[in-house]
């Protein structure tokens, strides 16, 4: 007799942009908890420690608050921030159903700048479809976002 355990299939949301800002600018828009606010969601506790546990908030939805929980996983000053990205509720279909993924972004300097990349990884299939589809559009709006505050922060700094 043989038994074959299937695993979920997985999907990652890949977003990549080059911004006109030093590397500094890019990673400060990441881990300042101000700065998260203007381009995605205002964090809770958030702080740029391994280990640190923080908190986003979202439209609620059947048995699930509306918490994303938040752990940071990875600190790379400058270079690589991740953290595991958590939410939902497992009696839920569609949105807000059960979603336990990983966000990674790596900054690479360019010339003129910074390049993003942004790994939202580890959504199930077909469990997590809707949150894959809906926060794979939402990333390329964020990533956008993210330009406009580090400039509009770059202004008002001058």
């Amino acid at each position: 007799m043989s038994v074959s355990l299937t695993r979920p299939r997985t999907r990652d949301i890949v977003e990549e942009a080059t911004y006109p800002h030093s590397p500094d600018r890019v990673w400060r828009a990441l881990t300042d908890g101000d700065l998260i606010a203007k381009w995605m969601m205002r964090p809770a506790g958030f702080a740029a420690i391994v280990g640190q546990h923080f908190t986003f908030q979202t439209t609620p939805a059947g048995a699930w608050d509306g918490t994303i929980r938040c752990q940071v996983l990875e600190v790379v000053p400058g270079e690589r921030l991740s953290y595991a990205w958590r939410g939902g509720d497992a009696g839920n279909v569609g949105y807000g159903s059960l979603l336990d993924t990983i966000v990674t972004f790596t900054l690479t300097g360019v010339a003129g700048g910074t390049r993003l990349r942004v790994v939202h990884a580890g959504f199930e299939l077909p469990r997590n479809e809707t949150a894959f589809t809906s926060m794979g559009e939402g990333w390329k709006k964020v990533v956008r976002r993210l330009d406009d505050a580090i400039s509009v922060e770059e202004t008002s700094a001058s």
